[in-house]
């Protein structure tokens, strides 16, 4: 039998009873806190994107380059809004939302990149120093992947039809990655030494990250860049759960 139960069925212990009991349970509290080396469990911080519509999509609007010759657009039909034809980003592939504190960590397991369907999944990861990621080629042809400019060392090799290849950036910054076979992949890799976590939205801009408790800025990521502003966030050890009151605001929305 709990405490609850205990104080629910026996009344009589009164006001007294219910406080000592009250008290015993917060120091207990209060002792793991000061324990050196207790490990809390992540709370998972739920919130939503602004501004994600603002969000255009670089691939498709290289695309509509009559010099690329790639894509042909048809001409716009009148039964469908000017604002659902806008090419906007993919944002559960597309939009990265990273946490930032002192200073990252690197996991022990490596990122996993998937390459498949002219595109990566997903396409802009961030990621803390010394963090290994795997290209997993889930096509059944091969891809040649390579960093544009050439300061990450990862330069165009095939990756045969469901093969991975690894690849540990080499110092802070953004590496764009193309591949010499497919040019509808385009993607970005950005080191950020601050970055302890990151996630990403669905389709309607909400999102959910898992943080322990502390202070962090949650920014977003956007073509291997931050865009929008910064929100400060304080993640307390309870509830489980936790709601962001404001919005993670990705780029501005013009008032009407």
């Amino acid at each position: 039998m709990d405490t609850f139960d205990t104080l629910v069925s026996k009344p009589k212990a009164g006001r007294a009873g219910r406080l000592r009991a009250v008290l015993r349970r917060g120091a207990v509290a209060l002792v793991l806190l000061t324990v050196p080396g207790v490990a809390f469990a992540a709370v998972t911080a739920k919130g939503k994107l602004s501004g994600a519509d603002k969000l255009l999509n670089p691939v498709w609007n290289e695309a509509k380059d009559p010099n690329a010759r790639r894509y042909t657009f048809r001409e716009p039909s009148p039964t469908v809004r000017p604002d659902v034809r806008t090419l906007t980003g993919h944002l559960p592939k597309e939009v990265a939302i990273v946490a930032l504190g002192e200073k990252g960590t690197a996991q022990k397991v490596p990122v996993v990149v998937t390459v498949g369907g002219g595109r990566t999944s997903p396409v802009t990861i961030v990621v803390p120093e010394g963090q290994q990621i795997n290209f997993d080629n889930k096509d059944p042809f091969p891809h040649k992947l390579y960093e544009v400019g050439g300061k990450g060392a990862f330069t165009a090799v095939e990756t045969g039809a469901q093969k991975s290849r690894s690849w540990t950036p080499p110092a802070p910054g953004k590496y764009e990655i193309r591949d010499v076979l497919a040019p509808s992949v385009r993607s970005w890799v950005v080191v950020e030494p601050r970055a302890i976590a990151s996630a990403y939205p669905d389709r309607k801009g909400d999102f959910a990250i898992d943080l322990e408790p502390g202070s962090y800025k949650l920014r977003a990521f956007f073509n291997g860049e931050p865009v929008g502003k910064e929100l400060d966030v304080v993640i307390t050890q309870f509830p489980a759960e936790q709601l962001l009151r404001a919005p993670l605001v990705v780029a501005e929305t013009p008032s009407k």
